[in-house]
């Protein structure tokens, strides 16, 4: 017995005792040593609410004005009518009953062709024109009294000479468009080329490098951001000017499409009319600006 005990005596404490299992830590510290960070589930269901509350209170102010002053003048649709008579528009947009009796979608359509062709002719001069103007003096000094000038200039201005020389609606349109867009890309091309660093034009010219591989290697791509800043404002601008000019020359056209419905008293299709602006403008300028977002790492969306 007491050999027993003596031996019991000599063996170590710990040994005597099976150690407990170790405790299992939580899910997050054990990702959290591994690299892996877990969001707060509460703090993404704010993120969210934040995102989609703002805005849905907005249109729901905008909606409960818009009711307000319909019940206040029998002659101004409601939302509930006006709803209802696009249902109705939409459903067929693209009906034909003469040339002055068209559906929605192709009056959307014929405005989006004349700014397409418009603003493109602005880019294609405007951008080269201003990397030009911000490369040499010389040229900024020819050119810039001619902008300063003409740039306030109001765009409608600018119709009665596209009629008077084109002799038609259609290219009178296109023109008010091209000098209305092309002010911006101007100015903003010209402004990207002045601020590129003179170190890399020092660079350049040590190396003595080409006209064309100063601007495809530097200027382009410092450029850029400042280019598709003046493209987007120039889409705004043409958006807004073909609707006004589409009043005045007549033809297929939202514009033209929102001055006959007027004439015709049909308010319910003029703040239809309004919406679908609105949404082809709002879609213009996201493409556009996820077109930047993909060539720069700069914050086109500010």
């Amino acid at each position: 017995m007491s050999a027993v005990l003596e031996s019991m005596s000599n063996t170590p404490s710990g040994a005597a005792l099976a150690a407990p299992p170790p405790e299992k830590r939580p899910r997050s510290q054990r990702l959290a040593s591994q690299g892996v960070t877990l969001s707060n589930g509460k703090s993404r269901l704010r993120g969210v609410v934040l995102a989609v509350l703002p805005p849905l209170m907005g249109l729901g102010l905008l909606v409960l004005l818009w009711q307000i002053l319909s019940a206040n003048n029998s002659s101004f649709p409601s939302p509930g009518v006006t709803l209802a008579e696009a249902l109705r528009l939409f459903a067929d947009p693209f009906y034909r009953n003469g040339p002055n009796d068209q559906g929605i979608g192709w009056n959307i359509l014929a405005s989006l062709k004349r700014v397409a062709l418009g603003f493109g002719l602005a880019a294609a001069v405007g951008i080269a024109l201003g990397f030009m103007i911000g490369r040499f003096n010389f040229l900024a000094g020819m050119f810039n009294p001619i902008i300063s000038l003409l740039k306030p200039v109001s765009p409608l201005a600018w119709l009665p000479i596209g009629l008077l020389v084109f002799k038609s609606a259609d290219p009178a349109a296109i023109w008010s468009i091209f000098i209305c867009s092309i002010w911006p890309m101007i100015v903003n091309t010209a402004a990207g080329v002045r601020r590129v660093p003179q170190d890399y034009m020092n660079v350049a010219r040590v190396l003595q490098l080409s006209e064309w591989k100063i601007f495809t290697k530097i200027l382009l791509p410092s450029v850029l951001p400042y280019m598709l800043t003046g493209v987007r404002l120039a889409i705004g601008t043409a958006w807004l000017v073909i609707v006004a000019a589409e009043m005045l020359t007549g033809g297929v056209g939202i514009g033209f499409w929102v001055w006959d419905e007027w004439n015709s008293l049909n308010v319910p299709h003029i703040l239809i009319a309004i919406a679908v602006i609105g949404v082809v403008g709002l879609a213009l300028e996201l493409a556009l600006v996820a077109l930047a977002k993909a060539f720069t790492y700069e914050e086109a969306g500010n």
